[in-house]
């Protein structure tokens, strides 16, 4: 079986009119250290948006830091 590619990472993108997520896209993190700014087809807005680049999880997976 083929190693995955450690260096590519899975980022989400979300809509300036919406703020919904909506597409997911692989990004190279160290050829391209900027952040993703496309132009895709919004569904909720009904209408072309700028999208860009957040992180992929949700907030459900993400480990919170212990008190004390």
């Amino acid at each position: 079986m083929a190693k995955k590619n450690t260096k590519r990472k899975l980022v989400g993108l979300v809509s300036d009119l919406s703020g919904h997520r909506t597409y997911y896209t692989t990004k190279n993190t160290q050829n391209t250290t900027e952040k993703i700014s496309l132009k895709k087809y919004d569904p909720v807005a009904r209408q072309h948006a700028t999208y860009t680049e957040t992180k992929k999880s949700l907030g459900r997976n993400e480990v919170k830091a212990r008190k004390g």
